[in-house]
């Protein structure tokens, strides 16, 4: 068998094994905080343009890797309710995974009105406890908008 065929079955029975208990979650440090360093509530985005997160209290680490005070980032787009807190969080294509430890991604939406959040979450892809969770904004994407830009300090 396959290596690559090895690592997906674990990965689903470890994850159908989940999804009926509550996991214990790992402890956030206290004051942590994620959010967009180059988009805001409000911005005027191209449909195509790059994203940037930002961190503050923990640090940053790849899916699998057990650090204390770290994460890993998770992007909602257009999440209306947030998914279940004691459970690793499904990959989806408004759940979108960001586990080798990336801090921004190049997003393509659709034109009109959108929203994103960020969640952090452990080397399990579960959420803290307390959950980081930034602000949900709301963006609006449209052709020919600038690419968002970090501000000055």
């Amino acid at each position: 068998m396959k290596k690559w065929a090895i690592v997906l079955i674990s990965a689903l029975l470890l994850s159908s094994a989940w999804a009926d208990k509550e996991l214990k979650r790992t402890p956030s440090a206290e004051g942590a905080a994620v959010g967009f360093s180059n988009v805001q509530d409000g911005s005027v985005v191209p449909p195509v343009f790059t994203v940037r997160f930002s961190i503050a209290g923990m640090g940053v680490a790849p899916a699998g890797v057990e650090i204390e005070n770290t994460g890993h980032h998770h992007l909602l787009i257009d999440i209306e309710e947030l998914p279940r807190l004691d459970q690793p969080l499904p990959a989806t294509d408004q759940i979108i995974h960001f586990g080798k430890g990336q801090s921004e991604t190049e997003l393509q939406l659709s034109e009109g009105v959108h929203t994103l959040q960020l969640l952090l979450a452990d080397y399990r892809h579960v959420p803290h406890d307390p959950p980081v969770l930034s602000e949900r904004i709301t963006i609006t994407v449209e052709t020919g908008a600038p690419e968002p830009v970090e501000p000055e300090k």
